[in-house]
């Protein structure tokens, strides 16, 4: 694909294509995103999930390029839909570059699953949310004050006027998760990527982060994507998913077919690996053995070695393409091709 100006508004707000993100190691190369395509429409919900290991972090920073050390997109577009409408190829800009940092923040953003880790100790709570407005727009000192007082109501923390002074670890962990989505949502981005964003955070306060989550984006129309390995985050937060292993996609359809009728064999050991709600009582699912290396794995469906279902001399030749189920469902299976058809090296849906 080439990036184009030419894209109209009904495309869509995002769409991500071909996208390698590699790691060169002294021991080989580790390909943590092999070839990922998905696309986020106007104010939609996207789910991106697997287990720990997937790729799917990764996708996530090499979104707004913040891979870095050994790290290094290899190929891939992602294209966006900026405020003023124009399109631009955020993986053909330079990382360091001032339209990077332009797009970063103001256009779209990421919110961390660690904000303690993300948040630095020796700056108050409120300067490191108003940076985003200093680099971003040409707000005096006490505009930055006010608005970013006025996003920390906003995201559900008590006296914000007192709270903009503080520091990162005065806060509570599920304070510092809201102040983190301040910061993420204080330039009303276009996109926002959320990154596990309730992974550290107790049942109630994870309810509590999600339903604003959903009011702030009714409120500002943004799209959201969520990186997950929490079914419960999808099914009720997301109208599409993407299913990642071994950093590709192996399955992607709406919220609703994946839940009812999953079709790739690790999807459907995925969610039998977790309570529903309705579902009587039973003993759950054990996905046998572990996410395989991703340092020069062989050219076979990933899953191969804890697939039920493997057929020797097909699956372990070959790494299979996405196949059409229907048009709103796709999967990475060759049980669901009679041609056995494999994917191209380089090719990408």
């Amino acid at each position: 694909m080439t990036p184009s100006a030419s894209l109209k508004s009904t495309e869509p707000r995002l769409k991500v294509e071909g996208l390698k993100t590699y790691f060169f190691l002294d021991h080989g190369i580790l390909k943590a995103v092999d070839g990922v395509d998905f696309h986020v429409g106007e104010a939609e919900s996207v789910g991106i999930i697997g287990e720990s290991g997937c790729g799917k972090s990764i996708t996530a920073q090499s979104m707004l390029q913040l891979v870095r050390g050994r790290g290094q997109i290899v190929a891939g577009h992602a294209v966006l839909r900026r405020k003023q409408g124009e399109m631009v190829d955020i993986l053909s800009l330079d990382p360091d570059s001032a339209e990077m940092r332009s797009v970063r923040g103001d256009d779209a953003s990421i919110i961390f699953q660690e904000p303690m880790t993300s948040f630095s100790p020796v700056h108050t709570i409120g300067f490191q949310i108003g940076e985003m407005l200093r680099l971003h727009t040409k707000l005096s000192e006490a505009q930055i004050r006010e608005r970013v007082i006025a996003m920390l109501g906003r995201v559900g923390i008590s006296n914000p006027e007192v709270r903009i002074d503080e520091y990162p670890h005065q806060l509570s962990g599920g304070m510092r998760q809201r102040a983190m989505i301040a910061m993420a949502l204080i330039c009303h981005p276009q996109i926002v990527i959320a990154d596990e964003p309730t992974t550290a955070l107790d049942v109630t306060i994870q309810a509590q982060i999600l339903d604003l989550m959903r009011d702030l984006q009714d409120e500002l129309g943004m799209s959201i994507v969520y990186i997950t390995h929490n079914m419960a985050v999808v099914a009720e937060n997301v109208s599409r998913v993407y299913v990642m292993y071994l950093g590709r996609v192996v399955e992607t359809t709406t919220t609703e077919r994946l839940f009812k009728d999953p079709k790739h064999p690790y999807t459907q050991k995925l969610l039998r690996s977790i309570p529903h709600p309705g579902r009587p009582v039973e003993r759950l699912e054990v996905i046998e053995g572990s996410v395989p290396s991703a340092v020069d794995p062989p050219r076979r469906c990933g899953f191969f070695t804890r697939c039920p279902s493997a057929m020797a001399g097909v699956c372990d030749a070959a790494i299979p393409a996405l196949t059409k189920v229907d048009d709103e469902h796709w999967a990475r299976c060759f049980l669901l091709s009679d041609e056995k058809e494999a994917e191209d090296e380089w090719s990408s849906l």
